[in-house]
Order: structure tokens, then sequence, then C-alpha cells
């Protein structure tokens, strides 16, 4: 098969490897529909790996149709369509059987696409260990575009949303509008933000998160301009997106004495100098972590079926898997208004007969 393959810093290739086979009967192998990058995926782009490995297949966020099950797969049968979350478990502990694969009592929580201990899914197909706990069929009145961004990047947002506290007239500040900030002004709107700050030097980032209902600010006019709406008291809650050491801090600034500060940004410097006498004083809440897919779902599913929450509108571009070395260049470089990247995993038969319907 072909996937995208990484050989280090800003080295991502379109080549080919060996197809996916169970290793297990509890697993199953999904054909690829649609892949997608994420802003985290970066952090492996820019060389600040997971591991020593070279030559693995890139990316976690997926979906596509079950060709292949073990023995041992009982909820799932070859044609099922499934989104693949993010972090995998070892699906029989009690963690995992709640959906909080990331404390997998049996320490078998891991994440595709970090090594090659499990590969990931930029790529046409994608093995799924434990599958009958780590691929989710799609549920009626949920599109596959949906389903995609639910395997990550819709999951963290409504994540850090709910650990910032947002309740019916919130007073809420997001730092950060890439995808998954945008995601979180949209999940604070529905679980009933009065007022949203959308905080990020992009312009055309601050339009989309305006477009929602928030105020957009630049980060030079946030602290300024909301100290003055909330005549010196500051917000009840912040969401922070980004991950570096300044954006945490003005996070914990913008918030009022006993506020919350959720922070979902991946980090990127090892340490942080919190500053715990000033958050003491202020009483205030914090909390950070590494979003659950399978968590999340259960009140997601309504959510996007009902129309209230819609994923999909932040997918900037869509491009066949080819390109993917491409993509991860233009993402980078927040070029042609770059977002949300969908990809797609063509054959080149496929690709030729898409451009022969285009072209006519």
């Amino acid at each position: 098969m072909k996937a995208l393959r990484y050989y280090g810093a800003r080295d991502v290739r379109y080549e080919a490897m060996d197809d996916p086979a169970p290793q297990s009967t509890r697993d199953a192998v999904v054909k690829v529909e649609a892949c997608s990058i994420c802003g985290s995926d970066l952090h492996i782009y820019h060389g600040h790996g997971f591991s020593e490995d070279l030559g693995f297949c890139v990316g976690h966020e997926a979906v596509g149709e079950v060709v292949e099950v073990g023995s041992g797969v009982n909820q799932l049968k070859v044609g099922d369509k499934v989104m693949i979350p993010a972090a995998v478990g070892c699906g029989s502990c009690r963690a995992c059987l709640a959906g909080v694969v990331n404390l997998c009592e049996y320490g078998m929580g891991s994440c595709y696409g970090l090594s090659a201990k499990l590969q990931g899914s930029q790529a046409e197909a994608v093995r799924v260990p434990a599958a009958d706990a780590n691929a989710v069929k799609v549920p009626e009145g949920v599109s596959m575009e949906q389903a995609l961004m639910m395997t990550d990047a819709l999951a963290t947002a409504w994540y850090g949303a709910r650990n910032a506290d947002i309740k019916p007239g919130s007073s809420v500040a997001v730092v950060g509008l890439g995808p998954i900030g945008l995601m979180a002004v949209d999940s604070a709107f529905v679980m009933g933000a009065h007022v949203v700050y959308a905080i990020d030097p992009i312009p055309e980032r601050r339009a989309l998160a305006e477009a929602a209902g928030a105020i957009a600010l630049h980060p030079d006019e946030a602290m300024e301009r909301i100290k003055q709406d909330t005549k010196g008291r500051k917000l009840d809650c912040a969401v922070e997106v980004v991950g570096a050491d300044a954006t945490v801090d003005f996070a914990l600034r913008l918030v009022r004495p006993r506020g919350t500060v959720s922070v979902i940004g991946v980090q990127q410097s090892r340490r942080f100098a919190f500053p715990l006498e000033r958050a003491f004083a202020a009483g205030l809440t914090f909390r950070t972590g590494t979003c659950s897919v399978p968590e999340e779902l259960p009140a997601l599913f309504p959510l996007v079926q009902s129309g209230r929450l819609k994923p999909e509108k932040y997918v900037s571009h869509r491009l066949p898997l080819s390109q993917g070395a491409e993509a991860y260049r233009l993402f980078e470089a927040r070029e042609a208004g770059a977002l949300g990247w969908m990809v797609k995993p063509f054959t080149q038969d496929k690709l030729l007969a898409v451009i022969r319907k285009v072209l006519g």
C-alpha cells in the first residue's frame, strides 16, 4: 500500500510500505476512506518525534471501511463504516471499557503514528488493535467527513471546553484559533456561554470565530478589551489551545478569581514556571491533559446529528494522499488559508477517474 512516512524533520514521503495485517485475533484492518493532518502532527514534522524510529507511517485521525476482522472481533464485520479515534487501549480493562483509553490499566494506551510500534493512519489502510473497543461505527446521521473530525479534533475541543467548567451564562476566552480552537468556540456556545472572546494573531481565523458569534481579538488588544468589557472583573473561564508557555500564562491572566483555565494545547516546552502563588491567591482551577476520544463521543454524536455542532465546516483543504507531503508544507506555513486538512488515499486509477469527471 501507499502511505505518508516520516524520515526526519520536514521529511514526510509518499511511499509504499507493507500492507497492514492483524497481529491478534482481536485486530481488524480498515481501508482508509479519509484521514487528516492534526496540529499535533506538526510536532513530529518539525523533528520533535516521540521515538527514534524512521520510516514509520504518521497520522492519527481516519475513517474508513472494515475489510478484515480477526476471529476474536465480535462487534464489527467486513463492510462496516468506522471512525478510528486517535488513541487506543487494551479494550478490556475498566478504564478502556469506560472510554478512558489513556488510563489503560494494563499500560497499553498508545496513539497511532508516533513510531513503528503502532503505524499511523495517513495511509491506504490501517491495523486497528482490539478493534471492538478501538474502532467506532459511524452512526446514522453522521457523515464520514464529520466522523473524521470527531476522531480527535472535535472531541479534544469539547473536552477542553468541558474542563473549563463552562455553564449557561459563562464568559469564556479561547486562546488559539486553529481547527480545535474554533471548535472550542462552538462548543462553548453549545454549553451555554453568554460571551466568547476568541484570540489569535491570524485575521482569517479571527474572522471564522467572529462568524461563529465570538468577539474576535488580536492578542495585543485582548487583555485591555476584556478588562474594559468586564469592568476589571475578567472572565469565568479560558481554554488554551496553543501549548506555549506565553499563551498558558496569558490564559491564566484572563480569568477572574475562582475562575477556571483549561489547557489542551500540546506542551512545547519541558518545563513551565507555573505561577502558583498568583493562582493560589486567586483560587484558580487549572486543568490539563490529553483527551480520550471515546469518552467524549456519547455527548458529541447527538450534537452533530442535530446540526448543533458542524465540525466539517473547518475542513479547508481536500487533497489526495499522493500530495500529503505538500499538504504538510502548506499546513506548517499556513498558506492558502490552511486550517483543516482532509487527505483521501486515492489510488492512481481513482484519482484519474476524478480528474476526468471534473474535466468532463
